[in-house]
């Protein structure tokens, strides 16, 4: 049974914004050949496979954002953070294809 965490859906002009003024984490959930090939530029890797909640950054002052390539993933890793008691990570609305379809750049 997965636990169900209320979503804080973010758009990419947010999220955008958020990175510009180094006010969040952001973190990528998708395979490390997925990272590798293309990817937000900033994004931290911590593939879902071996996701584990401890291990997400934490930093004074920012937004933990979680991201994958439409949000299916991102919402699985949310669920774990919330459950060893760590809520508030946001989520990238749309993912990396979001990302791409609102124009700003990535890298590979």
């Amino acid at each position: 049974m997965e636990t169900l965490v209320e979503q804080q859906l973010i758009d990419a002009a947010t999220m955008c914004r958020w990175l510009q003024n180094d006010e969040a984490i952001l973190v990528d959930v998708r395979e490390s050949d997925e990272f590798a090939a293309e990817r937000i530029p900033g994004a931290r890797t911590l593939p879902l496979s071996r996701f584990d909640p401890a291990a997400v950054p934490r930093a004074p002052g920012k937004k933990t954002v979680l991201t994958c390539f439409i949000g299916g993933r991102s919402a699985k890793a949310a669920a774990r953070l919330a459950e060893i008691g760590r809520s508030g990570a946001f989520q990238l609305d749309g993912g990396l294809f979001a990302w791409k379809e609102a124009g700003f750049a990535t890298e590979s």
